[in-house]
């Protein structure tokens, strides 16, 4: 078995979490490589000599399973290259809520279980987000979170109109809409008021961002409906679409989002017979 680590090494100061993983699964006779999540030239890191590092892209294609170390932007970042070669991740949470790792920093003996096979795998839908200008697809990308159309800075709204396999769902004026995947829904649109799904269901969540009218309500979508997301043509304002919060792109009047389920899937490695809602409780307080 091999197993590829992969720290932030902005969370993981001096890669000491990644190194005592190493070292557990060292000794449960598992075969390791620590490999950076991104390139760390032009940053101001200080990594540890002693440290070996591989490059991701040479180890994944011959790896068992991916580990991260950081909170949920680096199992997020992490999923697009793991879900190319069909590899399940755990997380380890070294970040302040993390829904999404199933251990924590205290817990890495846990990491043992993996040796011996004594882990489970869940699937997480993902969403196939794209973006057509005058009938081209000018932007593609996977999401296992959430695709966000935000306002500019200058823009005070933006204007849009929402639809569900061409049926109009809503029309409003508003900071942006969130639409997101059930692993998604206790990220920025929990925060925009839309509801807690339990991440392992298959739906697409629409949720309005601060709307200018009162009936723009977050949407439960079945996972097989087409959504769309047009930018009003008459709209001068700008807008901006950021998949999994990830590099902005800018949209103009006129600019179509269509979301799908995708075919590709996540799969998190789970250790321990913690509940979603169990987690729920630990990281926002009762419900």
């Amino acid at each position: 078995m091999k197993i590829v680590l992969s720290p932030n090494p902005f969370r993981d100061k001096g890669l000491k979490a990644a190194q005592s993983a190493a070292r557990i699964l060292n000794n449960a006779g598992v075969e390791t490589r620590i490999c950076l999540p991104f390139s760390p030239e032009g940053n101001d890191l200080k990594l540890p000599k002693q440290v070996v590092l591989s490059d991701m892209q040479e180890e994944l294609p011959t790896a068992d399973i991916l580990v991260c170390f950081g909170g949920d932007g680096t199992i997020l970042h992490a999923a697009k290259d793991a879900n190319e070669y069909g590899i399940p991740i755990l997380g380890v949470n070294l970040g302040s809520v993390g829904f999404m790792a199933e251990v924590e920093q205290s817990e890495l003996s846990l990491l043992s279980k993996l040796a011996v096979g004594k882990y489970a795998v869940e699937s997480r839908m993902m969403i196939q987000v794209e973006v057509r200008r005058e009938g081209r697809i000018i932007y593609s990308d996977l999401a296992l979170n959430d695709a966000v159309i935000t306002k500019g800075a200058v823009a005070r709204v933006v204007d849009m109109e929402v639809r569900s396999d061409k049926v109009p769902i809503t029309s409003f004026s508003g900071d942006g809409v969130i639409v997101s995947t059930p692993t998604g829904s206790t990220a920025y649109s929990m925060s925009a008021g839309g509801p807690i799904v339990e991440p392992t269901a298959e739906n697409i969540i629409v949720t309005p961002i601060c709307p200018h009218v009162v009936n723009a309500r977050s949407v439960v979508l079945d996972h097989r409906r087409n959504v769309t997301i047009r930018m009003r043509a008459t709209s001068r304002k700008t807008a901006y679409l950021s998949v999994d919060g990830g590099k902005a792109f800018k949209l103009s009047g006129g600019d179509i989002m269509h979301v799908r389920q995708a075919t590709a899937k996540t799969h998190l490695i789970r250790l321990t017979s913690r509940s979603f809602f169990d987690i729920m409780t630990q990281k926002l307080g009762r419900m």
